[in-house]
């Protein structure tokens, strides 16, 4: 399907236009931004300007997951607080265009996935400057006030991680192509390790650095934090964990499906950025080791979700290499620490 069809746009630029005050938006177009390997993501244009759109992909969806209304709540929620998100234009659960969505301002500002934009972030400082406001906004997500915010019911942060390494491993059995035995093995140790929990908070679930928006000139600021697709109430320390997979450092290998910059001259590592974000959120990361496993099931799984969305044929024009030997390989260095 074109991309104007896959988000209606007949539909949506009248809800626009009577949205906004602004009748150039009946006339809108929409492009399919690439990257996105989950929900897929949109802009929209018209005479008026651009928008951002997201929408689940095509085809048969897994149990619980892609409720983009989740994803337009906490944003909407967190627009006052210091945590930087993108306003929220329109939500919609689905009588508009087919299927839940929402369109949000686009931001401006850089989304940096396998490279620097030109002369940005050229220096040491610079580069400093971009990981520590990277792993300070992290923090002040942990720091919200749910309460406050109106996100009391947003997830069930009692019994988090047993429910964490419950859904992976059902998502697994869902989505898998083939039996791992380092996956379920992995699955294993987690559900018999599990530590105690020691604070509760907003859990983004997928931070990293090409789902913030960074300053169009200031690589010390963050101008948006998006994707917040696996957000809920629960244990911060899941984030932490995959902090520490995400970020590349420069002995480390690529990750797949996240090119990244951090593993360039200049960029702190990983150990670094953890100490800041306990001195800055007073966390006790005793328990880290555990936390880290559980991002390399997580992520595995994640992984082979995205294998099997691309085999249907339901992530629009984008293309994917075979992923079970990464898929093997991250469940495998999971062990490593669990």
């Amino acid at each position: 399907m074109e991309p104007d069809e896959l988000v209606r746009t007949d539909r949506l630029g009248p809800a626009l236009a009577e949205i906004t005050g602004d009748d150039a938006w009946r006339d809108v177009h929409a492009e399919l931004i690439s990257g996105g390997k989950s929900n897929l993501t949109f802009f929209l244009r018209s005479d008026a300007g651009e928008l951002v759109l997201r929408r689940p992909p095509t085809g048969e969806l897994l149990p619980s997951a892609h409720d983009m209304m989740r994803e337009a709540r906490v944003q909407q929620a967190l627009a006052d607080t210091p945590v930087p998100t993108a306003p929220i234009i329109l939500a919609d659960s689905g009588d508009l265009i087919g299927v839940q969505a929402y369109v949000m301002a686009k931001v401006p500002g850089h989304i940096i996935r396998g490279e620097l934009p030109a002369d940005y972030a050229t220096t040491d400082a610079e580069r400093v400057a971009m990981s520590e406001v990277f792993v300070d906004t992290m923090a002040a997500i942990h720091a919200v006030d749910t309460d406050a915010v109106g996100l009391s019911d947003y997830g069930r942060p009692a019994g988090f991680m047993e429910r964490q390494i419950r859904r992976w491993g059902g998502q697994w059995e869902k989505s898998k192509s083939h039996d791992v035995a380092e996956i379920d093995e992995l699955g294993r140790r987690l559900a018999a390790a599990i530590p105690p929990q020691r604070r509760s908070g907003i859990v983004h679930g997928d931070f990293k650095i090409d789902n913030v928006v960074y300053d169009e000139t200031n690589p010390g600021r963050i101008a948006a934090v998006l994707d917040w697709e696996l957000s809920t109430l629960g244990d911060p320390m899941v984030d932490v964990g995959m902090l520490q997979l995400y970020w590349r450092n420069a002995v480390d290998g690529p990750l797949p499906l996240v090119p990244g910059v951090t593993h360039l001259p200049g960029f702190p590592d990983s150990d670094t950025l953890i100490k800041r974000y306990a001195a800055a959120s007073g966390a006790d990361l005793s328990d880290l080791g555990f936390y880290r496993a559980f991002a390399h099931f997580k992520f595995a799984i994640i992984a082979q979700g995205v294998s099997a969305r691309f085999k249907a044929g339901v992530m629009g024009d984008q293309h994917l290499d075979n992923l079970d030997d990464d898929i093997k390989a991250l469940a495998a260095d999971g062990l490593n620490y669990i």
